[in-house]
């Protein structure tokens, strides 16, 4: 699998494939910045935002939204003062898919502060 993930997007995922093996989850984690975890279960992936202000918090919830909208894939958002957590999973495989790591790697660049192409 690819690294490049900011530069994929994302494919219409109804079911019927497996979801991603502890080994590639690993693999594809190594692509997105430090701050992403993978749950105990290895069903999901989160990364939690810290913000100076809650106007912050929500320009970046709204962004992130936008890339779900995009992708047609998308997180859970938890905005509060100051904070955002976003986490992804692939409900209808019952676990981690490619999707939720090319979602993630954008969301890594829009917090980096580079929107690109």
């Amino acid at each position: 699998m690819t690294t490049n993930l900011v530069d994929k997007h994302c494919q219409p995922c109804e079911g019927g494939v497996e979801p991603l093996s502890a080994d590639q989850v690993q693999e594809l984690r190594q692509a997105l910045h430090e701050d992403w975890t993978v749950s105990d279960d290895g069903l999901e992936i989160s990364r939690y935002f810290e913000f100076p202000a809650y106007s912050r918090s929500l320009g970046f919830a709204n962004a992130v939204a936008w890339i779900a909208i995009s992708e047609g894939h998308h997180p859970v958002l938890t905005v509060s003062y100051g904070s955002c957590d976003v986490s992804y999973t692939t409900h209808a495989i019952g676990g981690l898919s490619d999707n939720d790591f090319i979602c993630a790697a954008k969301i890594d660049r829009l917090a980096a502060g580079d929107a690109g192409a």
